[in-house]
């Protein structure tokens, strides 16, 4: 879940007067959460990076402030490649889904790796549930 801000630059040019959530932050926002549930999935042992965006459908506005659910599952793994199915509802109502390609390689280094492992401890990653799943 996230909260969209009620004021940012983000919204200074998209629109003035108008201010709505980008779509490309919409995408980064699906790309992240699907992102993250590879990176449980490879036990925080590869790491994915989008490939390519297919079917983003952007259904209808994002305001400041909107409280979003952001859900993504895995549609395909193998062959150092992982497919997500991702989407975006405020008030359970669909407003955005994509599906996303991702290649997984290998961390290129350790410090990578160990600054991913901060990151989930400081977004409260719940890394219990890889070790027990």
């Amino acid at each position: 879940d996230a909260q969209v801000p009620q004021t940012s630059t983000i919204f200074e040019g998209h629109f003035p007067g108008y201010p709505l959530m980008p779509g490309v932050l919409l995408i980064e926002a699906m790309a992240q959460t699907s992102g993250w549930l590879l990176i449980a999935m490879l036990n925080f042992e590869r790491m994915p990076f989008l490939a390519a965006v297919k079917e983003a459908k952007m259904r209808t506005f994002i305001s400041p402030g909107e409280a979003l659910r952001i859900e993504a599952s895995v549609a395909h793994e193998g062959s150092g490649f992982a497919v997500t199915e991702a989407k975006i509802s405020v008030d359970g109502k669909l407003k955005c889904n994509a599906t996303l390609t991702f290649r997984h390689v290998p961390f290129p280094h350790p410090d990578l790796r160990a600054h991913m492992e901060v990151m989930a401890a400081k977004i409260g990653f719940p890394k219990q549930a890889i070790a027990n799943g």
